[in-house]
C-alpha cells in the first residue's frame, strides 16, 4: 500500500470511529388472535390476543430507559398494536412504513403447515418447487430491500439516539440473514425471532457494526412456539465496531 493510500484509509477508520452510534430495535409483534389458525398473511383484522398486548407492554416496559427517540411500525394491526405502548412510553408520535409489511404468501387466508397434509394436494405443488426464491410468496431479495430501506429511514430518524421499527418474523430473519452474511433460504423452524423480540442492530454512522437479539418477553411465550428456535451463528455478532 503506497503512503497516499495507508494515509486515505487511516484517515477513512479514523472518521468512523469518530462517527455517531446510533441504535435500531427491530421487533417482532405480540401473538395475534386468531383461533382458525389460518396464515394470516397481510390480510386486515388481525389483531393481539389478550397475551400479545401483555407482550408489547412488557417490551415496552424493557424499552423505558432507552434513549428511543422514533417509533414507526408496519400498516398492519398487530404491528400497530404492538408499537403504540412503546411510543406512548417515550411520548412519541407512532409512524408507519409500508416497507415493513408481512410479506407477500400465496397461501394467505389458509391453513398451511407442517404435517397438515397441504404439501399432498396437487394444486398447491407449482408453489413450491423452488425454496430458495421462494416461489410462495414475495422474493427474499425483496424483502432484504425493503427491510434495509426501512431501517436505513429509522436510522437516519434517530441519529446518535435509538429507533424501534415493528415488523413480522420472516422479513426481520431476512434482513438479519443478510446483514450477518448467511444465506437467504433456511429451515422456517430455526428462525431466531421469537413473538415479542428484539434483533438489535447498531450503527457506527452509516454502516452496520454489531447485531444483537434479546427476548424481554420470553416468559410469556407460549413453550411450543420456543422449541424450534435455536441460536444461530453470528448471536451478537459485531462487524468490527
Amino acid at each position: 500500500m503506497s503512503s497516499e493510500n495507508h494515509e486515505n484509509h487511516e484517515s477513512r477508520e479514523s472518521h468512523e470511529s469518530d462517527a455517531e452510534l446510533t441504535v435500531v430495535h427491530v421487533m417482532r409483534h405480540g401473538e395475534v388472535e386468531n383461533p382458525t389458525g389460518v396464515l394470516y398473511g397481510r390480510l386486515p383484522g388481525y389483531h393481539l390476543s389478550e397475551l400479545g398486548r401483555r407482550m408489547a407492554e412488557r417490551v415496552a416496559e424493557h424499552l423505558a430507559p432507552r434513549d428511543v427517540t422514533y417509533v414507526v411500525a408496519s400498516p398492519l394491526e398487530r404491528a400497530q398494536e404492538t408499537a403504540t405502548p412503546i411510543a406512548k412510553t417515550h411520548g412519541l408520535d407512532l409512524d408507519t412504513d409500508a416497507r415493513l409489511i408481512e410479506a407477500a404468501n400465496v397461501f394467505q387466508g389458509k391453513t398451511f403447515g407442517i404435517g397438515d397434509g397441504a404439501l399432498r394436494r396437487p394444486a398447491n405443488w407449482k408453489h413450491v418447487v423452488n425454496p430458495f426464491k421462494p416461489s410462495w410468496g414475495e422474493p427474499y431479495v425483496d424483502q432484504v430491500v425493503r427491510m434495509k430501506g426501512a431501517i436505513d429511514a429509522a436510522r437516519d430518524r434517530a441519529r446518535g439516539h435509538e429507533a424501534v421499527v415493528v415488523s413480522h418474523q420472516l422479513p426481520i430473519w431476512i434482513l438479519r440473514s443478510y446483514v450477518e452474511r448467511r444465506r437467504l433460504w433456511h429451515d422456517p423452524r430455526k428462525r431466531q425471532c421469537t413473538l415479542a423480540s428484539l434483533t438489535t442492530f447498531t450503527y457506527r454512522g452509516d454502516r452496520i457494526v454489531s447485531v444483537g437479539y434479546t427476548e424481554p418477553a420470553r416468559d410469556l411465550v407460549p413453550a411450543h412456539l420456543l422449541a424450534g428456535a435455536k441460536p444461530v451463528k453470528g448471536q451478537g455478532k459485531a462487524y468490527g465496531a
